[in-house]
């Protein structure tokens, strides 16, 4: 059925409806709000918009079309599972929280990806970062306050470049649709600027390090699924063939293999994931073809649900072992079961094994590199994959359910918790195993192209085998990275400590020069008026009582210079 609702109202108007709402009724109204919204998508026709004027502008708050409705629907999928996976929290006050903004942060989310215009973006663009923050906020650490304030100035700055990208647009141009871009002019730079931070390219990355594996368990769901989708969205709308983007992409899919296989806290391997996975992303648009694009768009697509599935199940280790540190972490198969095959589930995921989602999005894309002849970005991306293998699809799921026995036992997460990992679980294998579920939503038309011909499988097994291999080859020659309790340094050291170090040295020198000079100034202050009152205090020379004829031998001394200097 036709309909003309944005898809953002839902959420938003749920959001002021759940703190009024008590026990079994919200957890109802949580679940209705992504069904409701999902089939008020189905019911949005390709072509449809929504505009309102302001300002002397037409700002589109609704336009729909393949790219767009395809994040419309990963976006309630998404948020089906992530609220699902919430539904447990019974503290009130933190459950209050964490449901709002979850809504308003899904909503956001929606927003973006149906903004079609700049100015409506922003202004989604920036209610994402305030209402995500408060899922990191909500664990109640200071760790997570700190984590929380940086991510939000990070984010925040994102925004401020978008606007001001869109300003200079519409200054050049009058323009400021959401059409492609492109890396022409201010504007094109400080827009992609803008996506880059939110989609943590290199060196603007460690927000989401940083943050993320700071928020509480169901916090973590919700972040992996949308702030960084947006980004990928974004580029996919307004940078698509962009060359730099496929350099990007590369560097993105490699560096964060090495933080990972050093990491101990799983959650934060995790978060270094997301940034591998993402290159993935950023390269395929990129490289602009149809079948780069419907490459990207797939594996954003895919990715939520495999990353949400590792993070959840994550998420279920730290809400029964307060931890996710892999040092004390390993044995957790004995008393947790499920999750460990929910988590092996996601791990065959995203390692791109044959019949899981990763498989038929990851195929996509390296097949467009082949054939555009980037020859010598294939075998970094295919470096980059064996990685994920090796620190998601192996390290996760190993140091966290076998590994050595840490002695813990628990049990397993509450009932909504498994729910939710079984429906991306579900998920994971149905797209895996049936991609056209996926392919006949795509941007651009995928008629006679398979992902399973032999070429492909017998390359990814190849490439499974191989990673397989060469982990176990490392731990059996033991120069495999121990997991032990330490801190990595990352670009984030720069401003968490480097910085701040500088500005107290330089705050030092500056009150020392500004003392100094202070000291002098008032050192020659005093001496002048001691030299002031020595000659006009009371017993000063201008206080004597002076004769009269040297007064008037003076006077005359005085009238003669002046006779003088005025002769001359």
């Amino acid at each position: 059925m036709p309909t003309d609702l944005p898809p953002f109202a839902i959420f938003l108007a749920g959001a002021l409806l759940v703190p009024f709402v008590r026990g079994w009724p919200r957890r109802v109204l949580l679940l209705a709000i992504p069904v409701l919204g999902a089939l008020n998508v189905a019911g949005i026709q390709e072509g449809f918009e929504l505009s309102v004027g302001m300002l002397g502008y037409e700002l589109s708050l609704v336009r729909a079309d393949r790219l767009s409705l395809l994040f419309g629907y990963l976006f309630h999928l998404g948020a089906f599972i992530a609220i699902l996976y919430s539904l447990h929290l019974r503290k009130e006050e933190s459950a209050t929280l964490q449901h709002t903004a979850a809504l308003v942060y899904a909503g956001s989310g929606l927003g973006a990806v149906f903004a079609g215009d700049l100015v409506t973006l922003f202004l989604f663009w920036e209610l994402l970062a305030v209402s995500s923050v408060f899922l990191v906020f909500a664990r109640g650490t200071e760790r997570a306050r700190r984590a929380g304030m940086r991510y939000l100035v990070i984010q925040v700055v994102s925004g401020v470049a978008l606007l001001a990208g869109a300003m200079a647009r519409a200054a050049q141009t009058g323009d400021i649709s959401f059409g492609f871009i492109g890396l022409e002019g201010l504007s094109g730079w400080l827009i992609f600027l803008a996506i880059a931070v939110k989609g943590a390219f290199p060196l603007v990355h460690n927000w989401l390090t940083d943050a993320y594996p700071e928020s509480t368990p169901t916090g973590t769901v919700f972040l992996s699924a949308f702030t960084t989708k947006v980004a990928v969205y974004a580029l996919a709308r307004g940078f698509p063939g962009t060359d730099l983007l496929i350099y990007v992409g590369a560097v993105m899919a490699c560096y964060p293999i090495f933080f990972a296989v050093i990491e101990n806290d799983l959650r934060r391997v995790l978060s270094y994931s997301m940034i591998n996975q993402i290159g993935f992303m950023v390269c395929g648009v990129g490289v602009g073809t149809a079948m780069a694009v419907n490459g990207a768009v797939a594996h954003a697509f895919n990715d939520v649900l495999f990353k949400g599935l590792l993070f959840m199940s994550m998420g279920a280790v730290l809400y029964r072992t307060g931890t996710t540190k892999a040092s004390e972490l390993g044995g957790l198969w004995k008393t947790m079961p499920f999750t460990t095959i929910l988590c092996i589930v996601g791990a065959a995921s995203i390692s791109a094994l044959p019949l899981f989602n990763g498989f038929v999005s990851k195929a996509l894309i390296m097949t467009a590199l082949l054939e555009e002849h980037h020859y010598w970005i294939w075998p970094v991306m295919l470096f980059a994959s064996a990685g994920v293998v090796e620190h998601a699809g192996i390290k996760i799921p190993f140091f966290a359910f076998f590994a050595h026995d840490s002695g813990i036992r628990t049990r397993e997460p509450p009932w909504n918790m498994l729910a939710a990992m079984t429906v991306g679980a579900a998920a994971c294998i149905a797209i895996g195993s049936m991609p056209w579920l996926l392919y006949e939503h795509l941007p651009f038309s995928m008629d006679g192209y398979s992902p399973y011909d032999v070429t492909h499988v017998l390359t990814q097994l190849q490439l499974l085998a191989f990673a397989i291999g060469a982990v176990v080859l490392f731990r059996l020659m033991r120069i495999y990275p121990d997991e032990i309790r330490a801190v990595n340094l990352d670009v984030e050291w720069v401003y968490r400590k480097a910085a701040p170090a500088m500005v107290r040295r330089v705050g030092s020198a500056i009150r020392g020069a500004d003392s100094a000079v202070r000291g002098a100034a008032l050192g020659g202050v005093n001496w002048a008026l001691g030299g002031a009152f020595r000659h006009t205090g009371p017993h000063g020379a201008l206080a004597r009582s002076w004769p009269t004829g040297s007064m008037v031998l003076w006077v005359a001394v005085l009238l003669a210079a002046f006779l003088i200097l005025r002769a001359f």
